[in-house]
């Protein structure tokens, strides 16, 4: 976690049950998320998503191998937790590194469930929230709306290593040819849909944050301040200055926590 990132914010204004599980789920999806990188030579991060796959299984038996699975292991409630989602977050990352596209874009929401929902799920439970529908609901909406997030800010660099992030109907539907992807410009189809995306993954950030129950803003906070914060980088609010975008995010960051651990 980057200081002055999203989820060092979500981390930091965490409650106090939440922190030490989310640090350890971060830690992994951060593991995950640079081999997910196109810098990453596929063959490479297909082989080491083989060892996560296997490293899940001893994981869900009890026997986990690398020091941030054990880590998560030692938790209370660990023996009694369902690390089983973790296991699809391994599975969507290999198809992501292989470049399997998604062919329609009802496909979306369940893959970025599955790449960036299930390890929060999993965190919430470690942090002794209960698997509620409520919960559930926030963490997809949640999910959805980073993957279109990272989709609309890094089409490009994906494209070039032939990954494509889109739902190819959505791209057929739009006209939109495999050049106008890795083109230095996007031609305006390109612009008018990654604008279409924005505005769904805004709707996403909204639902997220509306989703929880005034009981479960409290424990969950940490899922409002990503809500908030995407919500507002989203929408194109330009760095004037390394000091002014750290300290708006930690303002709205601490103003979300604060409103959240009062149940609001």
């Amino acid at each position: 976690m980057p200081p002055g990132t999203a989820r060092y914010w979500s981390w930091l204004f965490a409650a106090r049950e939440a922190r030490k599980p989310l640090l350890g789920i971060y830690a992994l999806m951060a593991e995950w998320r640079a081999l997910m990188d196109p810098g990453t030579e596929a063959g490479v991060a297909q082989i080491k998503l083989v060892w996560w796959r296997e490293e899940m299984g001893r994981m869900a038996a009890g026997s986990p191998l690398h020091p941030i699975t054990r880590y998560l292991a030692e938790f209370p409630g660990a023996a009694a937790a369902d690390f089983a989602p973790l296991m699809r977050t391994v599975e969507a990352a290999t198809e992501q590194i292989a470049g399997a596209p998604l062919e329609r874009g009802v496909e979306l929401e369940s893959h970025a469930d599955a790449l960036y929902g299930a390890p929060l799920l999993v965190a919430a439970l470690l942090g002794g929230v209960h698997g509620r529908n409520t919960v559930h609901a926030c963490v997809a909406a949640l999910a959805a709306a980073e993957y279109l997030a990272r989709a609309t800010a890094e089409y490009g660099r994906e494209a070039r290593a032939g990954r494509i992030l889109f739902a190819v109907d959505e791209l057929l539907d739009a006209g939109i040819e495999n050049e106008d992807l890795v083109a230095g410009e996007p031609p305006l189809r390109l612009q008018t849909y990654l604008n279409q995306l924005r505005q769904r993954a805004a709707g996403y950030y909204a639902k997220a944050a509306a989703s929880l129950a005034p009981d479960e803003r409290p424990p969950l906070r940490h899922l409002l301040v990503l809500a908030t914060l995407g919500a507002i980088h989203l929408n194109g609010r330009k760095r004037r200055s390394g000091a002014d975008f750290g300290l708006a995010d930690l303002y709205n960051a601490w103003n979300t926590a604060r409103r959240a651990a009062a149940a609001r």
